[in-house]
C-alpha cells in the first residue's frame, strides 16, 4: 500500500484543505490531516470530515484563524479541539496530545508536540494515521500494514484502550464490520469479552448510535457473530439472546440478490423477536427516535400472512392494518425462506408465496372509504354513537366487498 495520499485523495487539492493547513504549518507548528480521511482515502473509500491535528495550542490556532479572517468556534477547548469555517467548509483543528489519566470516558490529557504520543493514544491502528498537505502518510503505529491484511486492531494494550474509553467496544465491532476481514483480533476480542460489563456506563444515546453505524455497513453479519460470541450483543442486546442471529445471513443474500436497500432498522429487526412489548422496551431503552420507535413497533404488531393467502383476503389484512409493518415482516420471512430453500422444497413454496405478497403489498394503496358521517346525517341520522356504529358496518360491507361497493350501493343497501 502506498505511502502517499497522491492520486487518492481530491480533498488536498481543494483550497479550503491547503488553506487551514498552510494556517498552521508556520512559525515553528506543524499541521497534519488525521485519521479516517486518510484511512478512507488510501481504501478508495469515501471521505466525509476532514479532521486536522496539530502542534498548536487552541489559542494559537484561534488567533491565526481571526487574524487570517475565519471563524473559529470553541467545539471543545478542554479536549484542545477548535472548529475552524476555512471557505465555507468546517474542520475540526486538535492539539496533540498524551493521555495522563482516565477513567473510562473523560481522559486527562497533556497537550504536546510528539505525534507518536498522539498517534498512541488512539482507538485502532487504522486511525492512527497522518497525512501532510503534499499528501505523505505518516504511521508509527502500523496502521498501513494492518490496512494491508485487513486487520482491525487496539494501539498497544487492548485492555487499556478499552478501560479509557467503554464506547472502544462497540467500536471496535463497527470498525471489524467496515474495514475487517476473517476473524478479529484476539486481543481485541478477549479485551471486549472481559470488560462488557463497562457498556453499562455509556448513554443509551451513545450505544444505539455505534450499533446502527455497525448495522448500516455493507455486511455486519461478521461482526454481529463475533459481538454475540463476546456476550457484547447480549449486553447491548438482549432481546436477540434467545432469538439468535442468523436471520442477518438471509437477509444479506436478499439484499444482494432482490436489489433491496440496506437499512439498518430492518437489519436490527432481523436479530430482535417480533413481540410488541420487547420491542416497545428496546425502544425506550435504546431512546431511539421516534421515527425508528414506530416502525419498530408496527412491524412487531403486523401478523404474518400465510404465504398462500389469496391477495383478496391480504388486501383486508392490509386495510386494517399498516402497510410498511406487513412489508417490514414479508421481507424478513422472505429472506428467511429465501436461506432455507437451498435444501427444502416447502421452504421454496414459501418464498415464492411471501415474494408475491410483498409485491403486492408494496405496489398496494389504501382506498378511500366512499361514505362519511356527513352522508349519514344528510340521510336524517342524529349525530351520536349510532352513525359511528353505522358507519362502521358499512365501511365493514365495504371492506368485504373487496372494496367495490359506491356510496350509492352502500347508502341505499
Amino acid at each position: 500500500m502506498t505511502h502517499s495520499l497522491k492520486g487518492k485523495a481530491d480533498f488536498l487539492a481543494r483550497s479550503s484543505v491547503q488553506h487551514v493547513l498552510a494556517l498552521l504549518n508556520s512559525d515553528g507548528e506543524e499541521a497534519r490531516i488525521a485519521g479516517g480521511a486518510v484511512r478512507n482515502a488510501l481504501l478508495g473509500q469515501p471521505v466525509a470530515d476532514i479532521d486536522i491535528a496539530t502542534t498548536a495550542l487552541t489559542a494559537e490556532v484561534i488567533h491565526r484563524a481571526t487574524e487570517a479572517g475565519y471563524k473559529s468556534i470553541p467545539t471543545g477547548i478542554e479536549h484542545g479541539t477548535v472548529t475552524l469555517i476555512v471557505d465555507g467548509e468546517a474542520f475540526e483543528v486538535t492539539t496533540l496530545r498524551a493521555d495522563i489519566d482516565t477513567n473510562g470516558r473523560h481522559a486527562v490529557v497533556r497537550f504536546g508536540r510528539d505525534w507518536d504520543a498522539d498517534a498512541a493514544r488512539r482507538d485502532f491502528t487504522i486511525n492512527g494515521l497522518y497525512a501532510d498537505a503534499d499528501g505523505n502518510v505518516f504511521d508509527s503505529v502500523g496502521g498501513l500494514k494492518d490496512m494491508e491484511t485487513k486487520t482491525l486492531r487496539f494501539i498497544g494494550d487492548a485492555d487499556a484502550r478499552v478501560r479509557e474509553d467503554y464506547l472502544r467496544i462497540l467500536r471496535f465491532f463497527r470498525f471489524f464490520a467496515w474495514y475487517g476481514s476473517g476473524r478479529p483480533d484476539a486481543d481485541g476480542i478477549r479485551a471486549a469479552a472481559r470488560l462488557k460489563d463497562g457498556l453499562k456506563q455509556l448513554s443509551a444515546e451513545r450505544v444505539w448510535a455505534e450499533l446502527k453505524k455497525l448495522l448500516t455497513a455493507p455486511d455486519p453479519s461478521r461482526a454481529l457473530l463475533w459481538m454475540r460470541q463476546s456476550g457484547v450483543l447480549t449486553e447491548v442486546l438482549p432481546e436477540s439472546e434467545k432469538w439468535g442471529i442468523d436471520g442477518i445471513h438471509g437477509l444479506m443474500d436478499a439484499e444482494r440478490d432482490l436489489g433491496w436497500k440496506q437499512e439498518p432498522m430492518l437489519r436490527l429487526m432481523s436479530i430482535v423477536p417480533p413481540h410488541d412489548v420487547r420491542v416497545e422496551e428496546l425502544g425506550k431503552r435504546l431512546k431511539l427516535a421516534n421515527s425508528e420507535r414506530d416502525r419498530l413497533e408496527l412491524w412487531a404488531k403486523a401478523a404474518l400472512p400465510a404465504p398462500d393467502m389469496d391477495n383478496r383476503i391480504f388486501a383486508r389484512n392490509l386495510y386494517r392494518s399498516d402497510v410498511s409493518g406487513n412489508v417490514d415482516r414479508l421481507r424478513l420471512a422472505l429472506s428467511s425462506a429465501r436461506a432455507l430453500a437451498v435444501s427444502d422444497e416447502k421452504e421454496m413454496m414459501k418464498a415464492a408465496g411471501y415474494s408475491r405478497l410483498l409485491d403486492f403489498a408494496v405496489k398496494w394503496r389504501v382506498p378511500k372509504f366512499p361514505v362519511t358521517g356527513a352522508d349519514l346525517l344528510a340521510q336524517g341520522m342524529a349525530p351520536g354513537l349510532k352513525l359511528g356504529a353505522k358507519l362502521r358496518a358499512l365501511e365493514d360491507e365495504w371492506v368485504a366487498s373487496d372494496f367495490t361497493l359506491s356510496a350509492d350501493d352502500l347508502l341505499n343497501s
